[in-house]
């Protein structure tokens, strides 16, 4: 059975070396220090190990059910959604003016991670429900936010987010859900929405769904599609519950992974729901909340690559087969474990580097979340906007590939149940399709995001990555290893950026036809950049005399290892990128 260690001391390196969070000026930060941390971190840490993770099998093996209009969630979750709930687990980040703790979306993210590699599909219930409140929080009015927050900040409630449809997904511009207008003030909600994670459970007593449907006679496409609140159970005016909503579950789907996770088909049949926000305005407030939930999906990506590097590592280390070329390391045994030997150790090593540098680069996002939000700073709207469908796409992809990885370090043992490998593969495959499929970020990233504002917060990406070399070109050490390497990719995006200015301008095509590389060209970018700033604060720590030196000793080796052996593929994307459209157009359609 697979098993889970909390990274806590991962964690507070990145917050307190790295990040150097109760240092920063955002507002509230300077309440995270060390030990505040470091509490919470391990508070959450053994809700995670000792919890949730013993229940990530259960889940896998039992599913939810649909019984009588009604799912049931897997044995033990509505116990642990209760014990999260207690703990004020919820709300952690939440407006304290509706029982929230109000403390930075970076803590919430941290603890968010764990509570992901421990148990996915149970964490996806908390994390939809945070993004649904998060909707009402921004768009509601205030008797909406009233009636909702306190209820979802509790946990005594749960959240949906409700867009696709049978016949559409990406293209929301074409669903046919209508919310007809009723003399109160209501609207009559009719229409069927799918792939609705959590849509119906039996976690919390009442279910809020925020709806995306059209008012009749509205703009068509995208611009006439407004949000709606629609409860399971109605609210009364004392606050209670009412009747029940006319909105019911039509069907579980049957999936690749977590299976604990309700993916439910919603009968929308006059259901009564209330407008949120403006008429017509639906997209720009379920977007709102964009950045958060995509920013939680790359999160998924790395934090299943590490639940799954553990095991692997830990079988690594214990399984004996053949022996070390250079040399016995086992005598006393019949073989040497499988860790002494190159090629395992790389397929390790390509899995930590993902894992340790995926985390740092999503909490640089959550830093930049918490400073839009908190100190109405519009450079790190701007440039989180700009990373977060690398972060999204990047890290799903790699997090994906690096679960695929760690079955293999396996062997056959990888492709069975008993090990529990395969869960960590079919669970993390989703992550590169919700919120958005990979395809689609990579084409957001080039066709908006590139070019917004007239390209200004590329801009200051490519001097944030010269200002650090610069300021750190005199660390010969940090400058071979790192810094140099960093330049020349750094370099290659650029060029790729240029090409897109260029020839995307004369053949949109070719830009099309590139952006998925350019997406993950980025990304390495992005990632050599973290890798480069933990190796600088691991050398630090050192020359401050460090006791536990073979921590900061694998923070350097490893990313060197990234630098070395991940981070050149940028100049295979640049070259994939600069090949333009032909190679992928020139086949007609019918000849394939």
């Amino acid at each position: 059975m697979p098993t889970f260690t909390p990274p806590v001391k991962d964690i507070q390196f990145l917050l307190h070396e790295v990040l150097k969070v109760s240092e920063s000026d955002t507002p509230g930060y300077d309440e995270l220090e060390a030990d505040f941390t470091g509490a919470v971190l391990e508070e959450a840490g053994k809700i995670a190990a000792n919890v949730l993770q013993p229940l990530n099998t259960v889940g896998d093996e039992e599913g939810c059910t649909l019984e009588n209009g009604v799912v049931r969630t897997p044995k033990g979750f509505k116990e642990a959604f209760a014990t999260l709930a207690e703990g004020g687990w919820m709300g952690l980040d939440c407006d304290p003016e509706y029982g929230g703790q109000g403390m930075p979306h970076l803590l919430n993210t941290a603890t968010g991670e764990m509570f992901s590699s421990a148990n996915m599909a149970f964490q996806m219930y908390v994390g939809l429900t945070h993004g649904a409140a998060s909707a009402l929080h921004e768009h509601g009015s205030d008797e909406q936010k009233a009636t909702y927050l306190p209820k979802l900040y509790s946990g005594e409630w749960t959240g949906t987010m409700n867009l696709t449809e049978p016949h559409c997904g990406t293209d929301l511009g074409l669903i046919r859900t209508k919310a007809e207008p009723q003399d109160d003030g209501s609207y009559k909600i009719s229409g069927q929405k799918i792939w609705i994670s959590g849509g119906e459970n039996d976690l919390g007593k009442n279910i809020v769904h925020l709806v995306l449907a059209k008012i009749p006679n509205g703009p068509d496409g995208v611009k006439g599609i407004s949000l709606f609140v629609v409860p399971k159970f109605l609210v009364n005016e004392d606050g209670s519950l009412g009747d029940r909503n006319a909105v019911t579950c039509g069907g579980l789907e049957s999936k690749m992974g977590i299976h604990g996770n309700s993916t439910c088909v919603m009968n929308y049949d006059g259901a009564t729901g209330w407008l949120v926000g403006e008429m017509h305005k639906g997209m720009r407030a379920m977007f709102t909340m964009m950045n958060e939930a995509r920013l939680s999906v790359a999160l998924q990506g790395y934090a299943q690559a590490e639940v799954a590097y553990q095991n692997a590592l830990g079988f690594a280390r214990d399984r004996l087969q053949g022996r070390d070329v250079t040399g016995t390391k086992n005598p006393n045994g019949t073989a040497d474990p499988i860790i002494v030997h190159p090629d395992v150790r790389r397929n390790l090593l390509d899995q930590k580097s993902i894992a340790e540098g995926g985390r740092a680069l999503v909490y640089w996002g959550a830093t930049m979340i918490d400073r839009s939000q908190r100190a109405d700073d519009k450079d790190a709207e701007a440039m989180i906007s700009l990373l977060i469908p690398v972060m999204k796409g990047f890290l799903t992809d790699k997090g994906f590939e690096a679960t695929v990885l760690a079955q293999q370090t396996l062997g056959g043992s990888g492709f069975t149940k008993e090990w529990g490998m395969e869960q960590f593969v079919r669970d993390a495959r989703i992550a590169m399709i919700y919120e958005g499929t990979n395809g689609i970020q990579s084409l957001d990233l080039v066709g908006r995001k590139l070019g917004q504002d007239g390209g200004k917060a590329i801009m200051a990406f490519f001097e944030m990555v010269k200002s650090f070399i610069k300021e750190n070109d005199g660390n010969d050490t940090l400058k071979a290893q790192f810094l140099d390497p960093l330049k020349a990719a750094s370099k290659d995006l650029q060029t790729a950026a240029m090409y897109f200015m260029s020839d995307g301008l004369k053949n949109p095509n070719n830009a099309l036809a590139g952006s998925y590389d350019f997406m993950h060209l980025f990304g390495h970018v992005a990632t050599g950049l973290m890798w480069a700033q933990m190796a600088k604060a691991a050398q630090d720590a050192l020359a401050n005399g460090a006791t536990d030196t073979a921590f900061y000793t694998a923070k350097i080796e490893t990313g060197r290892f990234y630098m070395a052996r991940q981070l050149p593929m940028t100049s295979t994307h640049l070259a994939r990128i600069q090949s333009g459209a032909d190679p992928v157009m020139t086949l007609e359609a019918a000849n394939f």
